[in-house]
């Protein structure tokens, strides 16, 4: 019979090396689980807060400040003459240019000279009829003035007649109050003074109207010869401005013909441009024109330079959104190299509002803003807030913030009200 060993009872021990590999396992298990809590943990807590993450990338915040919130209107417009007028030919002909663009010009000087065959020679068949009309017309008074001599001729002999009438009557009546002369003489005389005096009387009134025809046709003759005499002086008014000459102190701004063209009845010669006075036009927006005022003081730059200015006019209608305004500079503030159509800056001051909230302007914080999103550490939601003036970069808060609040100014339009923010 055999003898038993210990063989049975021995239990095989794993080396350290082993020992070593399942402790390294049993850390990243560990590890692994930390982990998958944390993160349910995360995911439990956004579900319970009922937040959305965000990148911080994504928005902008801005911080509420305490200061003097300035309203302007920055612009860029183009210097244009106040006054720079075009002139015109007043009559189709031959053009005869005398200076060139940019040439210096005097009030008065000689610009360019038109000829027109044709208004020459209309003014001279209007100054014929004008000489025949006068002739009628001095006709026609020496015409009035024979009728008159006339009419009085006739009166003066009906007088004769009628003195004569009234002698015969009375040398008749002595003879028959003395028996010498019979009652039919007597009667017959006084038939001759009765048809006198109405004779007498027929030649005043015929006086009177003969010389009434002869004045009334004399005045009409008079009255075509002026009509006739204003034709000729507008006609040579049209010729005299056919030399087309400078209106002011200026620089001639563009030619629109060639020299020696032919050009047509009210066609564009040159434009004389008066650089004393010197404008900008600007657009402004359709939402700041109800804002802007005649009067209110701008500033202009051109080359790093800024000078003073005063918004001149603004236009009362608004052409694809926006209103045009012209930019008048100061008393002795125009520089001297401006020339016309050059671009300058401007910024016009609307106020100044002193110590008031105000926070950086955007997309999420404009004016009419009810509520905004208030940063606290990495969350953000809503809270009303009352807005007011706005500037360019700024908007005016009047209630619901405070200074040092954070605020999401950019980035959170697409978000839902009821939500709240993670910022991560």
């Amino acid at each position: 019979m055999s003898i038993r060993d210990t063989s049975a009872q021995d239990v095989a021990k794993p080396s350290f090396e082993v020992k070593r590999q399942r402790k390294r396992l049993l850390v990243v298990f560990v590890a692994l689980g930390l982990l998958l809590l944390a993160f349910m943990w995360w995911i439990g807590r956004n579900w319970w807060s009922g937040t959305q993450s965000v990148s911080a990338d994504r928005i902008r915040v801005a911080e509420i400040v305490r200061g003097d919130l300035v309203r302007d209107i920055a612009a860029d417009g183009r210097v244009i003459a106040a006054n720079s007028p075009t002139l015109y030919a007043i009559s189709a002909g031959i053009v005869d240019l005398k200076v060139v663009a940019g040439d210096t010009v005097k009030a008065g000087d000689l610009l360019a000279e038109v000829d027109s065959p044709e208004l020459r020679s209309r003014l001279a068949q209007e100054a014929a009829t004008l000489a025949s009309l006068e002739g009628e017309a001095r006709r026609s008074a020496l015409d009035a003035r024979l009728a008159r001599s006339n009419a009085r001729k006739l009166l003066d002999q009906a007088r004769v007649e009628q003195l004569s009438a009234n002698r015969e009557l009375q040398r008749n009546q002595r003879g028959f109050d003395g028996g010498a002369v019979p009652q039919v003489d007597l009667a017959r005389a006084q038939d001759a003074v009765k048809k006198a005096t109405i004779g007498l009387a027929h030649a005043q009134e015929d006086a009177g109207l003969q010389g009434a025809a002869a004045g009334l046709d004399a005045t009409n003759k008079v009255a075509l010869a002026e009509r006739q005499r204003a034709v000729v002086n507008e006609l040579h008014r049209q010729i005299e401005a056919l030399s087309i000459r400078a209106p002011f102190d200026g620089q001639v701004g563009q030619v629109f013909v060639s020299p020696r063209q032919n050009v047509a009845v009210n066609a564009p010669i040159l434009s004389v441009v008066d650089l004393s006075r010197l404008e900008v036009e600007i657009k402004v927006p359709e939402s700041f024109a109800r804002d802007l005022a005649i009067g209110m003081p701008a500033q202009l730059t051109s080359n790093n330079r800024t000078v003073q200015a005063n918004v001149a006019a603004v236009s009362p209608e608004v052409v694809s959104g926006e209103v045009s305004a012209r930019i008048r500079f100061a008393q002795g503030q125009q520089p001297p190299e401006l020339r016309q159509n050059q671009r300058m800056s401007a910024r016009i001051l609307l106020d100044t509002r002193r110590n008031v909230l105000m926070a950086e302007r955007g997309p999420s914080l404009d004016a009419g803003t009810s509520h905004a999103w208030v940063v606290h550490g990495d969350i953000a939601g809503r809270q009303p807030v009352q807005t007011g003036a706005a500037s360019l970069n700024a908007i005016e808060i009047r209630s619901g913030l405070k200074a040092g609040d954070r605020v999401i100014v950019s980035g959170a339009e697409d978000f839902k009200p009821d939500q709240r923010l993670r910022i991560n």
